[in-house]
């Protein structure tokens, strides 16, 4: 338990989507929010929607993709709240790109600013603090698309498949000290960010499923979760996949929007 009237969760990316219904689901429970976004007035508003107390709800401005504010948000978090159990890095950008465009090279920056190095600056914060405890969660938010590339998805794919490496190597150096690292890798989730996909969405969940699915798995501290549990089934089978046969399967796949075509 952190520090305060009950448990204490840090969410990033609160403003929509995932992030916003994992909220939800805390709140609910009687868990005290921080909650970091960029938008902080809309967030806000959101809270005050949905009745939760002001006092149980604290929102930090940070941008994920710079370093330095998000760590502060961290920061000023654990200073008005205290040391959170539960932190969970949500925040991320999927944009489709090709690489024989050069702005798409700035667009694989931006994603993996976000997705990669922003991650680890949520994390940097609480990690010692945790550790010195000897108890709480970071939570990695991958992907399935980081398990296999797909066309037209290089950013996208490559950034979700460092975050599941990232998280392991974490998980690694802290095995021991009480501080579990739980990577969940959702499916197809009906948010703004897969609203413009222009392929099938098998499985598509809503968000409040998956956000009740991925809270038990962060309670129960699992190392990795696929969510829902069909496509960790298709997930692996698809690493069973020789590379000719995979290649072949996905020509014609439709590709995710790039900037340019928004």
């Amino acid at each position: 338990m952190s520090d305060g009237k009950g448990p204490l969760v840090f969410i990033t990316g609160a403003s929509s989507g995932i992030g916003q219904a994992l909220a939800a689901q805390y709140a609910r429970s009687g868990w005290r929010l921080a909650l970091s976004a960029r938008r902080v007035d809309e967030v806000q508003a959101w809270a005050q929607s949905q009745s939760i107390a002001a006092e149980q709800v604290q929102v930090y401005g940070a941008d994920v993709a710079q370093p330095d504010s998000i760590i502060g948000a961290g920061r000023a978090c654990i200073e008005r709240q205290g040391l959170p159990d539960v932190v969970i890095a949500n925040a991320g950008i999927s944009i489709g790109m090709d690489t024989a465009e050069r702005d798409d090279l700035d667009v694989m920056a931006q994603t993996f600013a976000i997705n990669n190095l922003g991650m680890a600056a949520t994390f940097h914060p609480f990690v010692a603090a945790m550790r010195a405890r000897g108890s709480g969660r970071l939570v990695g938010i991958a992907s399935v698309a980081g398990i296999r590339g797909l066309p037209g998805h290089g950013a996208y794919c490559g950034s979700k498949a460092g975050v599941i490496s990232y998280c392991e190597s974490l998980r690694t150096e802290l095995h021991g000290t009480g501080v579990r690292v739980v990577t969940i890798c959702p499916g197809y989730v009906a948010t703004p960010l897969t609203e413009g996909n222009r392929y099938g969405m098998p499985f598509l969940m809503q968000p409040d499923d998956f956000a009740g699915r991925a809270r038990r798995a962060i309670e129960e501290g699992s190392s990795y979760r696929v969510i829902p549990w069909q496509m960790g089934v298709v997930a692996k089978l698809l690493r069973l996949v020789p590379n000719a046969l995979f290649d072949r399967a996905v020509q014609g796949r439709g590709r995710k929007r790039r900037r340019s075509e928004a």
